[in-house]
């Protein structure tokens, strides 16, 4: 069988199934840790480059790969304009969050997706970035995402249990939605 007969949007299922295969076997496969370095460049720009990738406290061998980002603040916003900010990289995870969990989830339930587009707002009230009000969180208020699917052999309705369980299944949108552990030190 040729690889384009065994994927269904992008994912190979052969290789979906055995990964679920080898979870199941093996439940201390699903830990895995994603590494990444930051330098502070000058004002708010910084640039960061990923790391190793850890499954089950192992490097991922076939992860070599290191990929630059950089973020910075638009001028209103104190900063110069070079790059994504911190919280347009917050839609950018979750926006690629759910195009993997949707892709695999739609597989898993046989859902041909012959289009997929994601329209993500975040808001912020700076007031509490600033220090101006302690009852303001400096945190994201709310975060919108509009959901565009389209599928030959899919009806409305599923196409809305497989959002639902894209919401109940994103690692990204789970890390947003509820209070995760943070730990910062000074080395």
């Amino acid at each position: 069988m040729t690889q384009a007969k065994t994927a269904l949007n992008g994912v190979d299922r052969a290789a979906l199934d055995a990964t679920l295969a080898a979870v199941r076997q093996n439940p201390h496969l699903a830990a895995v840790t994603f590494t990444l370095g930051a330098d502070w460049q000058q004002g708010c720009h910084q640039r960061a480059v990923t790391g190793e990738v850890r499954q089950n406290g192992e490097a991922v061998a076939d992860r070599t790969a290191r990929y630059t980002l950089e973020s910075d603040e638009p001028a209103a916003l104190l900063g110069t304009d070079k790059a994504a900010s911190p919280g347009e990289y917050v839609l950018q995870a979750l926006a690629g969050c759910y195009a993997v969990t949707f892709a695999a989830n739609a597989t898993v339930r046989g859902i041909e997706l012959s289009a997929l587009a994601l329209d993500l707002e975040v808001d912020f009230d700076l007031q509490g970035f600033l220090n101006l009000d302690d009852d303001v969180r400096p945190g994201a208020q709310e975060i919108r995402v509009t959901v565009r699917a389209e599928s030959p052999n899919a009806s409305r309705e599923q196409l809305e249990e497989l959002t639902d369980a894209v919401q109940q299944r994103s690692p990204i949108r789970d890390t947003l939605a509820r209070p995760v552990q943070v730990t910062t030190v000074l080395a």
